[in-house]
């Protein structure tokens, strides 16, 4: 099975960007990201990535003690993860999940239940992409 992750973003509002991701073209869950800024600025720890179309593999993180999704070839930015958190302070450059949203969209929740709801998903998958629009 091929896994194809698609995230929209909303434009970033509130020191955070919202989005919706999806799976195989269904949608999956909410995402929180840092704030998404001109090409060619980066705010370490403050910036969301480059729009674009990125190789994903699972593997274990060292900081999280878990295996979780790692985007491959992002440019200007490394260690980039999927992974578990509610807001901005979380994120240090990398996607949040979750199964529900504030309505200010400042936070997500239900962040662990998506995550692991998605690497259910993503463990089986032999080449999994994501596209972040």
């Amino acid at each position: 099975m091929n896994a194809q992750l698609t995230l929209k973003r909303s434009p970033s509002a509130h020191g955070c960007t919202i989005g919706e991701l999806s799976l195989n073209g269904q949608f999956f869950c909410y995402t929180l990201e840092d704030v998404v800024r001109p090409a060619g600025v980066k705010v370490a720890g403050e910036t969301a990535i480059p729009a674009g179309t990125y190789s994903v593999t699972i593997t274990r993180s060292p900081a999280f003690r878990m295996l979780t999704p790692r985007l491959h070839g992002v440019p200007g930015f490394e260690g980039v993860l999927l992974h578990p958190g509610n807001g901005p302070k979380d994120t240090r450059g990398c996607i949040l999940v979750g199964l529900a949203k504030l309505p200010s969209n400042t936070k997500i929740y239900q962040s662990r239940e998506a995550f692991e709801q998605l690497m259910a998903r993503l463990l089986d998958a032999r080449t999994i992409t994501l596209t972040i629009q």
